[in-house]
């Protein structure tokens, strides 16, 4: 039985969390290392649980809301990703992947809420 969309993008998000806490766990325990780790735990573990409650949202305006949190969130675990690149914590072959997987979700989030507005 072939996957819907919406559950192959949450998916998708479950594992973006779970890479996201994995790189979390490589970083230095270094006072930067802790610093950026914490930033990204929390921006990179919370778009998943966002684009759970817009599933469930009550309304069009409730969706556009919840899966613009989610799409925020995805925007600051880019840059704390990029933030690891640049100094570098962890080598950048580590991190490449999963900044690409961020900047595709990005893009999905972004055409969802362009989408939702129109058909609003």
């Amino acid at each position: 039985m072939e996957k819907r969309k919406d559950e192959e993008l949450a998916d998708r998000f479950l594992e973006f969390t779970v890479r996201i806490i994995k790189l979390v766990d490589a970083l230095p325990k270094s006072a930067t290392g802790k610093h950026v780790g914490s930033q990204l735990l929390g921006s990179g573990t919370s778009p998943g649980a966002n684009y759970e409650e817009a599933r469930g949202a009550e309304s069009t305006a409730d969706f556009i809301h919840k899966i613009s949190i989610a799409l925020k969130e995805l925007k600051e675990s880019r840059y704390w990703i990029k933030v690891i690149n640049g100094v570098p914590l962890v080598t950048p072959k580590r991190t490449e992947t999963l900044l690409d997987e961020c900047e595709q979700l990005i893009a999905i989030v972004a055409k969802s809420i362009f989408t939702a507005r129109k058909n609003k």
